[in-house]
């Protein structure tokens, strides 16, 4: 029971550099206007199409510091706070010029980073704000038959200071780790098993060693011809 509740009540946490967008709505939709950033709209590079382009949302940037500058209500500290926490600070504070707000906010540059032995390593976009090791590793096509299963490393960045934590996905209780969910810009490396490292440390070797076998037995049959 435990573990699920943990599994549920996961939420990731607002890092500096997260991108945030915001909208807030209310019943009378001018009274909202001044919460919210204007849009803008790229314009479409196709010259064949109709005039006009796309109209694009702005974002908050989470500076360094961890805060944001909002319509209204200027400063905000958002870093370190879970989604849920900064949608009640924002619901506290525009509650007193709207009554019921509805704010909606999501993470728009949710990334996470595969890398070492996996069948397709990259950056990956996260669209839910929740993924967990095992899926992330699906996403790349799982690991390679030389990957280890028992000492993944999740690089993860928090207030500026990097850690490096291993993580063993073949034991059962592995899904209580802090690592099981994924926050933001984590990078996951899979290191290479012992017979893909003693593969490429004697691979070349061997080579070498089958080319000068081959010249000996050449010359051998050259000479006593």
């Amino acid at each position: 029971m435990a573990t699920q509740q943990h599994i549920n009540s996961y939420e990731v946490k607002i890092q500096p550099d997260d991108l945030l967008m915001i909208i807030v709505s209310a019943e009378d939709p001018e009274i909202a206007i001044p919460f919210n950033l204007s849009t803008v709209t790229i314009a479409n590079p196709n010259k064949l199409e109709m005039a006009g382009g796309q109209q694009i949302i702005q974002s908050y940037l989470v500076d360094q510091a961890g805060m944001i500058n909002f319509p209204v209500l200027g400063k905000l500290q958002v870093g370190g706070l879970t989604r849920s926490e900064v949608l009640k600070l924002l619901k506290d504070k525009i509650g007193v010029y709207i009554k019921n707000p509805i704010i909606n906010l999501r993470i728009t540059n949710f990334k996470i980073s595969l890398q070492g032995e996996v069948n397709l390593p990259g950056t990956y976009t996260i669209s839910s704000e929740r993924v967990t090791l095992i899926e992330a590793l699906s996403m790349a096509k799982d690991l390679t038959i030389y990957g280890k299963r028992d000492n993944i490393l999740v690089i993860r960045e928090v207030n500026g200071e990097k850690s490096y934590n291993r993580v063993d996905i073949t034991k059962s209780d592995f899904i209580n780790s802090p690592f099981y969910y994924l926050a933001q810009n984590d990078v996951i490396y899979v290191e290479p098993n012992k017979t893909k490292v003693n593969a490429s440390a004697v691979g070349p070797n061997t080579a070498v060693i089958i080319s000068a076998i081959s010249i000996l037995v050449s010359l051998s049959v050259l000479i006593f011809k």
